[in-house]
Formats: C-alpha cells, sequence, structure tokens
C-alpha cells in the first residue's frame, strides 16, 4: 500500500470513529430513556437563551404626551378603563396560527438560434494570388471566410405545493420598541403517546392589531418566525441514520 493510500485510509477511518463516537453519544443517551415517553423541556425564560437577539426596528420621532385642557383624557389612550390586551414586557397574548398556502406554478422556455456568416476576397490590393502560395493546397476567393453556428436551450420547471395549519399558541411579550410595536416569543408542546409536537411563534405586532380577548392572527405578525415539527420515535423513524447522514455529508457523489 502506498503511502497516499495509507493517509487516505487513516482519514476514512479517523472520520468513521468521530461518527461512531457522536452516534454513541446519542445512543447512550437514548438507551437511558428506553421505556420511557420524552421528556417535556422546562419553562425557560426566552431572553436568556444563547440564541436570542434584541431586535432592532427603525423608529419615527417620540411624540410628547398631551391632555385636554380639564380632561383625564390622554392623546393616543385607547379607553378610560384598564386595557386587558397586552401592553408591556411579561404581559401574555394568544396567537391564532392559520396558514392556508397553496401555489401552482409552470413554466416553460424554449429559445432557438441559428446563426451563418460568409466571407470572400476577391482582390487585396493584387495580393489575392499569393494566397495559393501560402496555402499550396489551393483556396478560393470567393468561399475564403465561412462559419455556422446553431443554439438550441429548453427549459421546464413546475411546482404544486399545499400546506395548511391551523392551531393558537400563548406568546409573551418580551420586548417593547420605542414605537410602541411588541416582540412576542412563544413555544407550545404538545406529547402524545412517544411523540412531541412542537409549535413555535415569535415576531412583532402592533398593539392597534391585538384584538379586544388578546389574541392576534398570525397574518399580522411582522417579521413571522413560524416552526411546527416534532421528535420521538415516529421523527426518529423518518430520519436516515446517523452514519449515513454522515456519509450523505462527505461523499462526494
Amino acid at each position: 500500500m502506498t503511502a497516499s493510500l495509507r493517509a487516505h485510509a487513516l482519514r476514512i477511518a479517523a472520520v468513521s470513529l468521530s461518527a461512531g463516537l457522536l452516534a454513541g453519544c446519542g445512543a447512550a443517551d437514548r438507551l437511558a430513556s428506553v421505556g420511557k415517553p420524552p421528556s417535556l423541556s422546562a419553562i425557560e425564560n426566552p431572553t436568556t437563551q444563547p440564541g436570542y437577539k434584541a431586535v432592532q426596528m427603525p423608529m419615527p420621532e417620540a411624540m410628547p404626551v398631551s391632555y385636554q385642557p380639564n380632561s383625564l383624557w390622554r392623546s393616543g389612550a385607547r379607553g378610560f378603563f384598564k386595557d386587558p390586551r397586552a401592553r408591556q414586557v411579561g404581559d401574555l397574548l394568544t396567537v391564532r396560527v392559520d396558514i392556508t398556502d397553496k401555489a401552482e406554478f409552470e413554466n416553460k422556455t424554449k429559445r432557438t438560434r441559428t446563426a451563418s456568416e460568409a466571407a470572400n476576397v476577391d482582390n487585396v490590393l493584387g495580393y489575392e494570388g499569393y494566397l495559393k502560395k501560402v496555402l499550396p493546397g489551393g483556396v478560393d476567393p470567393q468561399n475564403l471566410v465561412k462559419a455556422g453556428s446553431t443554439t438550441t436551450s429548453e427549459g421546464e420547471g413546475t411546482v404544486d405545493r399545499k400546506e395548511t395549519l391551523t392551531t393558537n399558541v400563548a406568546a409573551v411579550v418580551t420586548q417593547v420598541l420605542p414605537n410602541g410595536a411588541l416582540v412576542i416569543e412563544g413555544k407550545q408542546e404538545i406529547r402524545v403517546n412517544f411523540e412531541i409536537r412542537e409549535l413555535i411563534v415569535a415576531g412583532v405586532v402592533r398593539t392597534e392589531d391585538i384584538d379586544s380577548d388578546n389574541t392576534i392572527a398570525s397574518e399580522k405578525i411582522a417579521q413571522a418566525r413560524i416552526a411546527y415539527g416534532g421528535r420521538g420515535q415516529l421523527t426518529d423513524v423518518q430520519q436516515p441514520r446517523y452514519g449515513q447522514q454522515v456519509m450523505d455529508v462527505l461523499l462526494p457523489f
């Protein structure tokens, strides 16, 4: 075995060993929970999570608060009594997730181009006779240059997608922007037998879009991030094994 083959074999062995160790760690955790349902995540503060970042948006100029003479009414107030809708950090509101997405596209393109060029040189200051000396095989000045090309391109694409998701999830206000908009984030976990379904909702909402029952529709959330998935026995069966995922990443073919 040559040195290059030995080095290649060592690299493959190192990758396989690393994949085996990673799979072994995950397998040990799964073996420890055999016969037990997957555990729910602990309730945590979203602002303390490693991936959390405060939202910064373009803000209008702050307007001073003004009161009418001899009146308790404040400009911009939504009512004389306490408003039950979410308005500050820590308040809760319900997001009505109703996504019905259907898209159908069909594109077809065809392009054809044919070009032909011909040139003849009958007289070149009397030197056209020297062409026969340069090209002893013979040359015809009437057909000195002739070129042609043909190009054909065809493309066709089709998209047919249909998605439906209808549910409710409670979200917490994590930040109040200077213009009064609320940054919300909510997570819901539901365990059915040995499968956990997760629903995550995050984004920016206007207080004016929150209904009187403290709910808001998902289509009114700006910068919306909605994720729906799961983990458990069914999800494990639907995913390829660790070794196959590693080989899919490493193999160039």
